[in-house]
């Protein structure tokens, strides 16, 4: 069942089809298989595995329903697991390995996961390539000579390739969404601080043992269908221990269930980013679709943020975090600017907010083009060419940029194949809070025209 979702394995498991033993070592006989060539499995945890697929079929035999017992899952190599390294990719870190589990992994094996691995990463999780002196590079499954995206490429290449059905990833600039949209896959950027972060951090740096946020950043899943998002996520959301003496999470359902009754904006065009004719091409399939299927479906607003401000203004808090979390990394910026910037987020936080109140969703890239080949050279002097335009490779990001200024959530879905036949996401970003809006839009669309296709040579 290499390509099963997550809720056909828990039906099958639930029903005595299958075993957790069983698929566990579905799992591992394609990791075995085809990571040869992709090396998206960096750390691998198969002898512990072995022994809580075993618990988990007793447990299941007992009657135990937990969400997610018995299911193979990875994690990103950023995330602390009790016992493996933690290196980021970063040369003579990892040692002493993690003493505990990151909350993230602690909740996941609370519902029943099996932790079997944790998947490659860019070094220091600071590119759109999965490569660092540790592991290696990754390679994207719909074509060895391309990048899987980062920084959680590895994990997006291990859910196309089939090695399991859920992976948990992080995301500052893109590193979820980036990968899903390379690798034709699902990815789920929460709204800022929906999902603790303790227990992901920077080799040498503590583990966020008493703030679960750090600025912009965000930790989420990925699969390859929206409703195992929406299942994924509810396992993972909710308040960390300090902040659960007070609060409980309560989201919000979905706007809308019927994909009639959405109201879009759409976006390909950015004044600091070309957009290749791939991607544009894509979107405007989905939009032709969309409009048939009656949504409501516009190409601006008034309401809309200036473009180029939000991504200025998320390139100089980004710098800040950075400068205060990276390894080596100077500092960014002085506090005093860091104030003044987020006084203007805010601004644009507000301006989101009117325009949610008139369109449920927007619709826009997730990168200016389909996965790129692999370039190994300093990151300063590469180059990314879009069509017929050139431009710094670091340049990239400013649809990224959307919805991380203000934590607002987003998911990236594949629709369809460039004509090279490579995936083409979209980003469906929604109003802060309403994750389930965007994962139902995602949901609903992919019923309408379709979603994940495993790339060839992989079977189905």
């Amino acid at each position: 069942m290499p390509y099963a979702t997550t809720r056909e394995l828990v039906e099958a498991l639930h029903s005595g089809k299958t075993s957790a033993a069983t698929l566990l070592a579905d799992s591992i006989a394609r990791i075995e298989q085809f990571d040869p060539a992709l090396n998206a499995v960096a750390v691998r945890d198969f002898e512990r595995a072995r022994v809580a697929a075993l618990a988990a079929d007793a447990a299941l035999a007992r009657g135990d329903r937990r969400p997610l017992l018995g299911v193979p899952v990875t994690v990103k190599e950023a995330f602390n697991v009790e016992g493996l390294p933690t290196t980021w990719g970063i040369p003579g870190t990892g040692q002493p390995p993690a003493a505990e589990d990151a909350v993230l992994v602690r909740r996941l094996k609370a519902a029943g996961a099996i932790v079997i691995g944790k998947t490659n990463v860019a070094m220091q999780l600071a590119d759109w390539q999965s490569s660092n002196p540790v592991y290696g590079r990754t390679n994207n499954p719909w074509d060895l000579a391309r990048t899987p995206g980062g920084s959680s490429g590895g994990g997006a290449a291990a859910l196309a390739a089939g090695y399991v059905s859920l992976e948990f990833g992080s995301d500052l600039v893109g590193s979820l969404r980036v990968p899903a949209h390379f690798c034709g896959v699902f990815a789920h950027k929460p709204t800022h601080g929906l999902v603790p972060m303790r227990g992901s951090a920077p080799p040498g740096t503590p583990a966020l043992s008493a703030d679960p946020w750090v600025d912009l950043a965000v930790v989420g899943p990925m699969a390859r269908s929206a409703a195992d998002l929406a299942l994924a996520l509810d396992a993972i959301a909710g308040p960390d221990d300090a902040q659960a003496i007070a609060y409980r999470l309560a989201l919000p359902p979905s706007r809308h269930a019927a994909l009639a009754d959405f109201r879009v904006l759409l976006l390909d065009t950015h004044p600091l980013v070309p957009t290749s004719a791939a991607v544009r091409s894509a979107l405007q399939r989905l939009a032709d679709g969309l409009a048939r299927a009656g949504c409501r479906v516009e190409r601006g607003s008034p309401l809309l943020p200036d473009l180029a401000r939000v991504a200025s203004l998320w390139g100089q808090l980004l710098w800040a975090q950075l400068g205060a979390d990276m390894p080596g990394a100077e500092a960014g910026i002085s506090h005093r600017d860091w104030i003044h910037a987020d006084r203007m987020r805010a601004a644009t936080a507000h301006r989101w907010r009117a325009l949610f109140a008139q369109w449920d969703v927007v619709l826009c890239p997730v990168s200016p083009t389909p996965a790129f080949p692999h370039d190994p050279g300093e990151m300063e002097t590469r180059r990314l060419r879009i069509d017929d335009h050139e431009i710094a490779y670091k340049d990239q990001s400013p649809w990224s940029s959307l919805a991380t200024l203000t934590g607002l959530p987003a998911t990236a879905m594949p629709i369809g194949l460039s004509e090279e036949g490579l995936p083409v996401g979209v980003q469906i970003i929604g109003p802060y809070l309403e994750d389930r809006t965007t994962i139902a839009f995602a949901e609903a669309v992919e019923r309408a025209f379709g979603g994940f296709v495993p790339p060839p040579g992989y079977g189905g």
